[in-house]
């Protein structure tokens, strides 16, 4: 399997903003391009495994990191709902050249960004790959089930002033947490350091927070998004490849499991990966980039 050795770094502006990005491409500035977005809590490093695979299919494979999180600017508007991501991930389309047969691929909050960009930006992504947060119409017919609500205490507990204070305590040992319940088995230590990096420094990890606290509190939006958070928790136009962990601590499987049944795009398919929790990018990177780079393919 390809490792992380061939992945360069570097940074781009895009609708105002610094991004700092990892990147792997066949030739420079050659092929389609692949973009990669991270979720919480994690960072672009996510993508390490799959990287190199794309980029040996041929496309210039980058993976920005977030707004907020470092290197890339934190957002001077103070706008972090999810819908946002969606927007940058289209100036990141304009800024690094690509055309209508680029692809999208997200994970975690990287999925609501995918799913808001290829909604707002059809003609700009030819084929969508999301992976532990379905779209919208699933999430919403079971979010609010008892075993799901019992997973998402994390979320109500990051909507709190006691979060700013907790979450970077202990070397991070609360992140470390998280990964262990979402992810039961895998040794996260290499990604809980990744992210401690990114909230190095003034308002990093008021910003990761700032993702829950904007998208669960209306009041806290901002109305010149409106359109852009609406498409967060669409059903993307173009074929959409749907990935869940059978183990994810985080998002129930059985919110994964109709999410074939909403997807009418032809060439759209879902699936659940066994022996994987919410990180199954890095839990079955073998079975996880096979599936992405044959429905690339097709």
């Amino acid at each position: 399997m390809s490792t992380s050795s061939s992945i360069q770094q570097g940074s781009v502006t895009a609708g105002g903003l610094e991004f700092g990005y990892l990147s792997c491409e066949p030739e420079p500035g050659s092929g389609p391009l692949a973009l990669c977005l991270h979720g919480y809590p994690d960072t672009a490093w996510t993508w390490r495994h799959l990287l190199p695979e794309l980029a040996a299919a041929g496309y210039r494979a980058v993976a920005p990191f977030n707004r907020g999180y470092a290197p890339t600017d934190l957002a001077p508007d103070g706008r972090y709902q999810s819908g946002v991501l969606g927007v940058d991930a289209n100036a990141l389309h304009d800024a690094l050249g690509g055309d209508g047969d680029a692809v999208l691929i997200g994970h975690d909050w990287g999925a609501l960004g995918a799913y808001a960009a290829a909604t707002l930006g059809a003609d700009r992504w030819r084929r969508i790959v999301t992976a532990a947060v379905p779209p919208g119409p699933v999430v919403a017919q079971q979010f609010l089930s008892y075993d799901q609500l019992k997973l998402s205490w994390y979320m109500f507990f990051q909507l709190t002033p006691l979060a700013d204070l907790l979450v970077a305590m202990n070397d991070f040992e609360y992140i470390a947490r998280l990964w262990q319940d979402w992810s039961p088995g895998y040794d996260c230590a290499e990604d809980v350091q990744h992210f401690a990096r990114c909230m190095d420094g003034p308002g990093r990890l008021e910003a990761a927070l700032g993702y829950y606290r904007q998208t669960l509190n209306g009041e806290l939006q901002d109305p010149a998004l409106a359109d852009a958070q609406s498409a967060a928790f669409a059903l993307p136009p173009q074929p959409l490849l749907y990935l869940h962990g059978r183990t994810d601590g985080c998002m129930a499987v059985e919110l994964a499991q109709t999410t074939g049944d909403h997807l009418t795009v032809e060439g759209s398919r879902a699936v659940v990966v066994d022996d994987a929790g919410h990180f199954l990018q890095l839990e079955r990177p073998d079975v996880v980039n096979a599936e992405i780079l044959d429905f690339l393919a097709g």
